[in-house]
């Protein structure tokens, strides 16, 4: 069953066209611009807001022993550590990040299947080849 779902994915068109295009990562070979870099900063910094920060306040609230510290400042610091996040990714660009889903959809796919998956025209809407005789 799980082989099935799994071949059904591989047949969709975006999966179908990353495993064909042999998607890779050489679009990470050139030099980043300076916004890219200023991106790729403000979410490293996102990410210590995130956690981090939640567990500082979590222990300020205890050694304070104001549970209302964490109660209220957690989830804001934390919804900020996502605002910051976002706004990294959009000066990052979503060019890199498309690349690098595509190339990831590939390599799991194919170790999912099995390496390579062959997306032969012939074979697009055939069954995997232990169910098609009904099993």
């Amino acid at each position: 069953m799980i082989k099935r779902l799994l071949y059904r994915i591989s047949e969709t068109p975006y999966v179908r066209s990353a495993i064909e295009e042999r998607a890779d990562l050489s679009a990470f070979k050139q030099k980043p611009t300076k916004r890219i870099l200023i991106g790729l900063i403000i979410i490293a910094v996102s990410y210590i807001i995130g956690w981090p920060a939640v567990g500082a306040l979590g222990l300020l609230s205890v050694y304070a022993q104001e549970p209302l510290i964490l109660i209220v400042g957690g989830p804001l610091i934390y919804g900020l550590s996502h605002l910051v996040f976002i706004l990294g990714m959009y000066l990052a660009g979503a060019a890199h990040t498309r690349v690098f889903l595509r190339w990831a959809t590939r390599v799991g796919m194919e170790k999912l299947i099995g390496a390579p998956l062959k997306m032969s025209p012939g074979l697009e809407n055939e069954p995997p080849p232990e169910n098609r005789a009904g099993c």
